[in-house]
């Protein structure tokens, strides 16, 4: 059956507002979770944060002292559900178990929306990432071992393979070539809207708790890996975000926003196997029906339009956290040795690319690549989960 939120009521907002007790959530244990459902609380913690960071910018720029109220209301009750996912997980787990997990979202979400999308310069952008945060795993799963001797299958299980991707070392590029063309407005189906925004989101929050973690590690080689990845995660960010048509109006980008959250609790909450969590998502999907509803009053009275020109009226169908193991090798056995040149893609390494990398390195290796040389010294091989198959043989540029 189809379902438009447009059409749902929701928690009144006046009856939103949680108390200490209601918000002192149960986190899962990470020893008995399904890995899918610590991946949609960093998923869904990243939208929330998003929604509120883009509410503070909306207040930022407009005039209107009842707008501005109006925002701070839902905020307030977003910044709530941010608490309450973001508590789900677990104190005990490690900073780099929960590193693997949103690489493990990084991989699977990007993959999943890749698959899923139609224009194909959209899903080029995707495909082009999640080889990168596919690395990205691949090292942070070495360094893993190297410092808490755990694997990273007891985190991913299975699901997400855990081998190399395109070399971190090669992520770092001119800051100019990160700008991809943006979609249009006017004729970009819904979807891809829901898409482009769900990924800016995950990936700005990767960014985020990599710039607050990383000093945390007293280990030189962790502290070196953390400073190297959050700098691609800016990339990634700046990547994601052109995708997004800047000439779309705040209250096209309030609508998206909030569609958006409905429609990702919407798709959590029908695959989700925890009933703790999934009541979670229920009753935030409630809230945000109603946050929705708000937003889209804004807009008839503030930009003369209906919420349905922008997001249609049907939810597509649910954003699902699967394994995309043979897609990824796909993609690696096709994409390995890309790069990018203005808002395009090249295989070659070309002048801006290769001032970056000398610039950057001077003459010295990376830490991805010293985090390999290092689990190697130590265990005399590199950390690897492969579980179908074989790996495509990379190419000579490929070799860490």
């Amino acid at each position: 059956m189809s379902f438009n939120p447009l059409e749902q009521r929701g928690i009144p907002l006046d009856r939103q507002v949680r108390t200490w007790r209601e918000l002192d959530v149960a986190p899962i244990d990470p020893d008995r979770c399904d890995p899918y459902t610590r991946c949609r609380i960093i998923a869904m913690n990243g939208i929330e944060i998003e929604a509120i960071l883009f509410s503070h910018q909306m207040a930022r720029h407009c005039p209107d002292l009842e707008v501005k109220r109006e925002l701070a209301r839902t905020r307030y009750v977003e910044a709530q559900q941010q608490k309450a996912v973001n508590w789900l997980l677990p104190g005990v787990a490690s900073v780099l178990e929960t590193t693997i997990a949103y690489e493990q979202v990084a991989v699977d979400l990007t993959a999943w929306v890749a698959r899923m999308e139609p224009d194909p310069y959209l899903t080029q952008a995707y495909q082009f990432g999640v080889l990168e945060d596919f690395d990205h795993l691949y090292r942070y799963a070495n360094l893993y071992e190297m410092i808490e001797h755990r694997k990273a299958e007891e985190i991913v299980q299975g699901l997400t393979e855990v081998m190399p991707g395109r070399p971190t070392e090669y992520h770092h590029r001119n800051p100019a070539d990160n700008v991809r063309e943006p979609y249009d407005r006017t004729r970009a189906d819904p979807i891809s809207k829901l898409h482009a925004l769900t990924i800016m989101a995950a990936e700005q929050q990767t960014m985020n708790f990599y710039m607050n973690v990383g000093p945390q590690y007293m280990e030189p080689i962790a502290r070196q890996l953390y400073q190297e990845i959050g700098l691609i995660e800016e990339e990634h960010v700046t990547h994601y975000e052109s995708l997004v048509d800047p000439g779309e109006t705040w209250w096209e980008r309030l609508v998206v926003h909030e569609y958006n959250e409905c429609y990702l609790y919407h798709s959590f909450m029908e695959q989700e196997p925890d009933p703790k969590v999934k009541a979670v998502w229920e009753l935030h999907l409630n809230m945000e029906l109603e946050h929705l509803r708000i937003a889209g009053d804004l807009m008839r009275r503030n930009d003369g339009r209906e919420p349905e020109e922008v997001v249609g009226r049907e939810l597509p169908n649910v954003l699902t956290f699967e394994p995309n193991k043979q897609y990824v090798r796909e993609l690696l056995a096709t994409q390995m040795d890309l790069t990018t040149l203005g808002t395009g893609y090249v295989r070659e390494a070309h002048e801006r690319f290769e001032a970056m990398q000398a610039q950057l390195n001077n003459g010295d290796q990376p830490p991805s690549k010293r985090v390999m040389a290092r689990h190697r010294e130590m265990f005399g091989r590199e950390y690897r989960l492969e579980t179908e198959g074989e790996h495509p043989a990379p190419s000579q540029r490929s070799r860490d």
